[in-house]
């Protein structure tokens, strides 16, 4: 991520606010939150002040568009320029695929596909403004999950939404890639989150596995990290599958 202004919405805990305190590490030159939760941004930006440097934080719910484009704004005038946007901001409800009510869809549909969708608009409109950088005016990454490529009853809603934003990834790919602009996904099998082991979902996520365990955070975030970052200059529209062979067991 080196010298790279590094925008992550959903940053303020889980694998957002670790995607930001390794790319300091990898070298970014500043750092941006958009989170719910103005002050779990706030604190996951403290490794970027630690090095000394520029931050900026904005609230925002990100299933209002205009929310999105606002929290956006806030962040640029802060910090000049977005090269990488990360959208990490999901929920991961979890019901019988017979029995989810539509404040479920509703939830799901609004942060999972809109809340992307309206970042990454807000995105390509700063993008295609900047000047590039080894052809690339800038980069996206989408989280998605692997549950959007199997069949995954126990969250099927979830899954679907995931599968949305692979659509999604690609349609913009080609939209942008006459400005420079790459847009990729990262799909990840279950990671062994505080979250995970909390509710005791670490067994179910090892048995899934090949590997036999669940993903280390980290494990996931490097590959984040290397889609959005500059050693990545031609790739775009492709959706990166982690999932330590889940995929196809």
């Amino acid at each position: 991520m080196k010298d790279l202004s590094v925008l992550i919405v959903g940053g303020g805990s889980g694998l957002g606010a670790l995607l930001a305190g390794m790319a300091v590490e990898a070298g970014a030159a500043k750092i941006g939150i958009i989170d719910i939760n103005p002050e779990a941004a706030e604190a996951a930006l403290e490794p970027a002040r630690a090095k000394g440097l520029p931050t900026a934080s904005a609230k925002c719910d990100i299933q209002i568009g205009p929310e999105c484009h606002t929290a956006f704004d806030v962040i640029v005038a802060k910090l000049g320029r977005v090269d990488t946007l990360i959208n990490c901001a999901a929920i991961y409800p979890r019901r019988p695929i017979l029995e989810i009510t539509d404040a479920e869809w509703d939830a799901s549909n609004g942060i999972n596909i809109k809340g992307t969708y309206h970042m990454m608009v807000a995105a390509v409109r700063h993008m295609q403004r900047q000047e590039p950088k080894d052809h690339v005016r800038g980069r996206i990454v989408n989280l998605t999950s692997v549950d959007a490529f199997k069949a995954h009853p126990q969250n099927c809603h979830y899954a679907a939404t995931k599968a949305a934003v692979v659509s999604l990834t690609r349609s913009f790919a080609h939209h942008v890639a006459k400005d420079g602009i790459l847009v990729n996904s990262v799909a990840p099998a279950g990671m062994a989150t505080e979250r995970a082991k909390a509710l005791g979902f670490l067994e179910e996520l090892a048995k899934a596995s090949p590997l036999g365990r669940g993903a280390q955070p980290t494990e996931i975030a490097e590959w984040v990290l290397m889609t959005g970052g500059p050693k990545n200059t031609y790739m775009t529209g492709e959706q990166v599958i982690v999932s330590g062979g889940y995929i196809y067991a």
